[in-house]
């Protein structure tokens, strides 16, 4: 029986580019959207931009353009990568539309009804400079929980914890910089801590709906029964705000995350209006439907906690599952504008690779879980050539052009018991067990295997050398149209992830589009096939080299200033001579990048006789793994909280136990005759990421 589905990714905002980092996200999501229509269920991908906010009306008002035009502009570029990527939303829509208002009203209406909206005259920041009230995202501090520098005002980025912007140390507003000041204003709060919502939220988050590492997470969140450490959510911003008024509030705007999510609703409604579906089916408290969100992990509270909660006491459905993932880290670490390793999807495609190239690569390392993957360009190079140049595509390729010669391009019966053939017809259902749970990268290495089992058999018959033979005719057609049969099969087994080539080879293939029943289906003798073309070309390291340079952001020259004379340009330092005798020039030191380091958690390492497991905070918007063999020297325990010195550029080291992304510094004697192992610390005052010169 055919399943109903709505299913949708998180709102990109719209105040910047779409990179390989967003693409994690959507790349899974529409694999796993395909699988379910090739399947045959009703699945609808719904999407928007997020387009509220205080960044969207300062960006635009720095643009000399009106909010519309910016969002307007930005849903363009915005739909542009995604179609680049061969992301096929069913609707990708906007945030600021009547849709979206109209379900933000009638939920704020129920949450109201239901006394679960509250009115209080709060103390919050304002940036005297600009004259406004800031939003959270627009005041930034270290994090109460962690101290991790440079956090927004709702919630940390390191350490993930949701707190009021006040609760900031050191706050400062992202405006203006200025300090900002403490002011009189009345808000509107979500009762998020009722009882109501926490009975619901305790049994709704550890019902399955989401994996047991965000299940775990969100417990320590709602703390333990009869400490309830919800806090009530703060939905309102005073003007000027771009935004919908609130209905009974003149002055007042909906916050950006009461509308965001309530965006898939819009944009679903939006779409219903269009194919003449029944938004109720999806979204009333008895659907039968299912709805699943792809998110990434940073944004779990909202859609875990906060989403639910609203959709539970508004009287509308709750979603079936929320699948949350992990980052992407590029050759091992944090993407890099300076090292060209930030990259943009718009300039991916403008390099000419190939967007299937990505979609492979992601669906190779995606699983169900939120661990982070790493895009290794090496590793990406490799793979792609090997598994779909050098086998999958291969199997035409060695094929194709005989039928057309020699057969008026017709094939002959296939042989229903070829191992290979058999291997990949019991295996699809498998295959789309793996699919359904999102094991993207079990998948691909069945379906490989598969390849390799079918290249195995074109190298067994050799279709070259039959070819050349007088009186083999006949073994020459069994042979080519036992390996594109297999070729289509497999083409099935890979289309969710290669939508682009699937279709060239359906029409290469003369098909109807191939659905997955078309797995456990032959193809007739006598079927017709068209021309063979290339289907897809290796990829070049050059073009990664290329990537990557086109991405590097250039530095801007240093500038020198001498009393009452106008900023100048510095001129060029010349080369330092070579070092000689052992000793390093200045620019050798230069390059090693070392950062004052706090220690937020220190744990031995099990298995390891000298390692010890740091997480370190250098004030960037992550923590860094580093194993340090100081286990002799240093219990783990006392190590929390001391700042110390790390290599930041240290390249990232593959260990068993995990990834290394540093190394820290201690003294020790060199020849080895007083024993001791001593980590240096700065002096007082110093703060993490502080660069040591």
């Amino acid at each position: 029986m055919s399943r109903k589905i709505l299913v949708t990714s998180a709102l990109p905002y719209a105040n910047g580019a779409i990179h390989l980092g967003h693409l994690v996200e959507y790349i899974q999501t529409d694999i796993w959207v395909r699988f379910q229509k090739m399947a045959g269920n009703e699945c609808w991908y719904v999407c928007a931009d997020d387009t509220h906010g205080t960044p969207i009306m300062l960006r635009a008002e720095k643009e000399g353009i009106t909010p519309e035009q910016l969002i307007a502009r930005v849903h363009g570029e915005h739909s542009r990568d995604f179609a680049g990527f061969l992301v096929g939303f069913d609707n990708y829509y906007s945030t600021h539309s009547p849709e979206t208002r109209e379900c933000a009203n009638d939920i704020y209406g129920k949450l109201k009804a239901a006394g679960l909206i509250e009115v209080r005259s709060i103390e919050q920041y304002y940036d005297p400079v600009k004259q406004m009230f800031l939003p959270d995202r627009f005041i930034k501090g270290e994090c109460p929980k962690c101290h991790a520098k440079d956090q927004y005002g709702d919630n940390c980025e390191v350490c993930g914890a949701a707190y009021a912007p006040t609760d900031l140390i050191e706050p400062f507003s992202a405006v203006s910089g200025a300090k900002p000041e403490l002011r009189h204003s009345d808000h509107y709060f979500f009762k998020l801590s009722d009882p109501r919502c926490e009975a619901f939220l305790r049994e709704y988050t550890s019902s399955g709906v989401l994996q047991a590492e965000a299940a775990n997470k969100m417990q320590e969140w709602l703390g333990a029964p009869g400490d309830n450490k919800l806090s009530d959510w703060d939905i309102s911003r005073d003007a000027p705000y771009f935004g919908f008024e609130i209905p009974d509030a003149p002055g007042k705007y909906f916050y950006v995350w009461l509308d965001a999510p309530i965006g898939y609703m819009g944009s679903f409604r939006n779409l219903c209006a269009q194919k003449g579906l029944d938004f109720d089916e999806f979204f009333r408290k008895d659907s039968t439907t299912e709805l699943y969100h792809f998110i990434g992990k940073d944004i779990l509270y909202f859609h875990a906690l906060f989403w639910p909660a609203e959709l539970q006491h508004a009287g509308f459905r709750t979603p079936t599952k929320i699948f949350a993932h992990g980052f992407l880290t590029v050759d091992g670490a944090k993407m890099s504008k300076s090292r060209g390793t930030f990259i943009t999807a718009e300039s991916f495609l403008n390099s000419g690779m190939n967007p299937e190239w990505l979609r492979y690569y992601f669906a190779a390392k995606l699983s169900n879980t939120m661990e982070d993957i790493d895009l290794s360009f090496d590793d990406f190079v490799a793979r792609v050539n090997s598994d779909l140049v050098g086998k999958y595509v291969n199997i035409a390729s060695r094929s194709a052009g005989f039928i057309a010669k020699r057969f008026n391009g017709q094939l002959a019966p296939a042989d229903d018991s070829l191992p290979a053939i058999r291997a990949i017809r019991d295996a699809a259902p498998r295959i789309a067990e793996l699919f359904e749970a999102r094991e993207f990268s079990k998948a691909i290495r069945e379906i490989m295997a598969l390849t390799d089992g079918a290249n195995q058999y074109v190298d067994s018959v050799k279709p070259w050398e039959l070819a050349k033979q007088e009186g083999k005719d006949s073994e020459l057609h069994a042979a080519c149209s036992n390996a594109l049969n297999l070729f289509r099969l497999l083409t099935v087994l890979l289309k969710p992830v290669l939508p682009a080539t699937a279709a060239k080879v359906e029409a290469f293939m003369n098909l109807a589009p191939l659905t997955w029943a078309d797995a456990g289906t032959l193809l007739a003798g006598g079927h017709a096939i068209n021309a063979y073309s290339h289907l897809m070309t290796r990829v070049d390291a050059k073009q990664i080299e290329a990537l990557i340079e086109a991405n590097k952001q250039s530095l801007a020259p240093a500038l020198t200033v001498d009393a009452g004379q106008p900023a100048k340009t510095a001129k060029p330092a010349e080369a330092a001579p070579a070092s000689t005798d052992g000793l390093c020039s200045i620019d050798d030191f230069m390059k090693v990048d070392l950062r004052i380091a706090r220690i937020v958690n220190a744990e031995h390492v099990d298995g390891a006789d000298k390692l010890v497991r740091l997480t370190l905070d250098i004030g960037e918007e992550r923590t860094r793994n580093v194993f340090a063999g100081i286990k002799a020297a240093y219990d783990p325990a006392q190590l929390v909280g001391r700042l110390t010195v790390m290599v930041a550029n240290l390249a990232p080291r593959k260990m068993k136990f995990g990834l290394s992304e540093g190394m820290v510094l201690a003294a020790s004697d060199l020849d080895g005759k007083t024993p001791g192992l001593y980590l240096l610390s700065p002096d007082s005052g110093a703060q993490p990421g502080m660069r040591v010169k």
